[in-house]
C-alpha cells in the first residue's frame, strides 16, 4: 500500500462518516480508495482496476470519462455553474425539459427538478396532496396506498411510503401512516408459495383496498416492474397494468418511481414502457445524468399541472424547491446523457446484451446455496440462501453475500449485496466480455464463500 493510499485511509477514518455503513466495521477494514474511472472500470490508488458492476450504486450508465458527457459540462462551466430558477430560467434546465417531455411516456409533459431521488418522490407526494386539496371541495383524498417491500428514499415522506424494516422502523414515530398493499412475490404476498396466481391474489388485495379507500386515497406509489433494494424482484407480467387499470377505476393518481429503473435497467428507456402504461407522476434520478451530477426530476400530468394555476392570492402554487433546483452542470449533463442514447442508439443494442445475460446467469441454478436469480434488462438479483429447497436464509450475522462481493475484489469486479441478495447491475456500456467476467467472478466467488 503506497504512502498516498495510507494517509487517505487514515483521513477517512478520522473525518468521514459514510452511508448505510456500520462505521465500527469499516474502521477495521482496509478500504477500497476510488481515484479515477474509465469506461466500465474504476480505478483505486494504488493503480488497480475494477469492473464497476453496480454502476457506482446503479446511476453509471455510458461508462466512466465518456467523453460527451465530459464536454458538455466543461462547455457548461465555461459559461455558467449555477443559477436560479426562483424568478428566472435558465438555458440547459428548458432544454433538458424539452428532451424529457420528447422520451418519456406521452402525457408527462411537466418536469420540476430537485436534487436526487428521495426528493423526487417527496415532491410527488406533496404534489398529489395538494393536487386534490386544490381539485375539489371538501377533499378527503389526504392518503396514500404503497406496497409491501417498497423502498422509495429516507425523506421523511419517502420512508413513510417505504417499508423495508432496517431502513425505517427507528422512524416510524416520525412517519405518516398509509395503506400498504402486496406486491407479487415479496415476503408478503398472500400465495408467495404459488407464484402462478400471485399477480391475481396481489391486484384483488389492491382492489380490495381502493374499493373501500378510494375517496381517502390521493395517490398510489410504486416501483414498477423491479423493486430494487427488496432483493430485485421482478413482478410478473401484468402485474404494474393492472394497477394502472385500478387506481384510473377508482380515482387515484399513480406515482411512479423509476429512480433505479429509469434509463435503460430493464431493456425500455423506462420501466413503464415495459407494460406500456402512463402514470400521473413519474420520478427520475440516478441515472438522468448519466451518473455524473446530482439531479432529479418529476414529470406530471397537464392535469396536476393546472391545479396549481390561479391567481398569487390564492395561493396555490407549488411551494417547494431546492437552492439547486435546475442546476446547469447537471442539465447539461442529462442533455448530453439522452443524447448518447438517441445517437448510439443504446436501447437497441441492448437486447443482444440482454440476452447473453440471462444465459450466463442461468449457471447459478446449479449452486447449493443460491434460491433464486432475478432478472429483468441489465439486472439481476442472485439469493445466496442457507437452504435451497426451503429458502432458508443465512444468520444475518454470517453476511455470507457480503463476504463473497468482498472476495470478488480480488479478482477486479465490485459488485454489492443487499442483505443476502447480490445485485449485479452494469453500466449499459458494459462489453460481453466483462459482462462474462462479472458473472463469472461472482459465480465463483459464491460457490467458494457458500463452500
Amino acid at each position: 500500500m503506497n504512502a498516498k493510499t495510507k494517509r487517505l485511509i487514515k483521513l477517512d477514518k478520522e473525518h468521514l462518516w459514510h452511508p448505510f455503513t456500520q462505521m465500527k466495521e469499516w474502521l477495521a477494514s482496509d478500504p477500497l480508495i476510488i481515484e479515477k474511472g474509465q469506461g466500465n472500470y474504476l480505478i483505486d490508488t494504488e493503480g488497480k482496476k475494477y469492473l464497476d458492476g453496480v454502476s457506482s450504486l446503479w446511476v453509471n450508465v455510458h461508462g466512466h470519462r465518456k467523453k460527451e458527457v465530459d464536454r458538455a459540462i466543461k462547455s457548461q462551466v465555461d459559461k455558467i455553474a449555477h443559477s436560479t430558477l426562483l424568478g428566472l430560467g435558465n438555458t440547459p434546465s428548458i432544454e433538458l425539459a424539452e428532451k424529457l417531455v420528447g422520451i418519456a411516456p406521452k402525457g408527462l409533459n411537466k418536469v420540476f427538478y430537485s436534487d436526487n431521488g428521495s426528493t423526487a418522490v417527496e415532491i410527488a407526494l406533496k404534489m398529489a396532496f395538494q393536487f386534490w386539496e386544490q381539485s375539489q371541495k371538501n377533499n378527503t383524498k389526504r392518503q396514500f396506498i404503497a406496497f409491501t417491500g417498497a423502498y422509495h428514499g429516507d425523506t421523511f415522506g419517502s420512508m413513510s411510503v417505504g417499508e423495508i424494516d432496517i431502513f425505517v422502523n427507528k422512524y416510524r414515530p416520525l412517519l405518516f401512516d398509509i395503506f400498504r398493499s402486496p406486491y407479487p412475490y415479496c415476503y408478503r404476498c398472500p400465495v408467495e408459495k404459488d407464484k402462478k396466481d400471485c399477480k391475481t391474489a396481489c391486484l384483488d388485495k389492491l382492489e380490495d383496498i381502493l374499493k373501500e379507500h378510494h375517496n381517502e386515497i390521493a395517490a398510489c406509489v410504486i416501483e414498477p416492474i423491479i423493486q430494487g433494494a427488496a432483493g430485485m424482484i421482478v413482478s410478473p407480467p401484468g402485474f404494474l397494468k393492472g394497477v394502472r387499470r385500478l387506481t384510473k377505476k377508482y380515482n387515484v393518481l399513480l406515482i411512479t418511481d423509476e429512480v433505479a429503473t429509469g434509463f435503460g435497467r430493464t431493456g425500455k428507456m423506462f420501466a413503464c414502457e415495459v407494460e406500456n402504461i402512463v402514470p400521473d407522476m413519474l420520478c427520475l434520478a440516478k441515472g438522468l445524468t448519466a451518473g455524473y451530477m446530482p439531479l432529479a426530476a418529476t414529470m406530471v400530468t397537464d392535469r396536476i399541472y393546472k391545479a396549481f394555476l390561479g391567481k398569487y392570492e390564492e395561493y396555490k402554487s407549488f411551494f417547494h424547491g431546492h437552492t439547486y433546483t435546475g442546476n446547469p452542470l447537471g442539465c447539461a449533463a442529462a442533455i448530453a446523457n439522452i443524447e448518447v442514447f438517441e445517437k448510439e442508439k443504446v436501447i437497441e443494442k441492448l437486447r443482444p446484451k440482454i440476452t447473453l445475460f440471462k444465459e450466463l446467469l442461468k449457471k447459478f441454478e446449479d449452486l447449493t446455496h443460491v434460491g433464486e436469480v432475478r432478472q429483468i434488462g441489465l439486472v439481476a438479483g442472485i439469493e445466496v440462501v442457507a437452504d435451497k429447497n426451503t429458502t432458508e436464509p443465512f444468520p444475518s450475522k454470517n453476511r455470507v453475500a457480503f463476504k463473497a462481493c468482498l472476495e470478488a475484489r480480488d479478482y477486479g469486479v465490485l459488485i454489492r449485496p443487499l442483505g443476502d441478495v447480490i445485485v449485479i447491475m452494469p453500466p449499459l456500456s458494459i462489453k460481453d466480455s466483462e459482462l462474462k467476467k462479472i458473472v463469472q467472478v461472482t459465480y465463483d466467488c459464491v460457490k467458494k464463500i457458500t463452500g
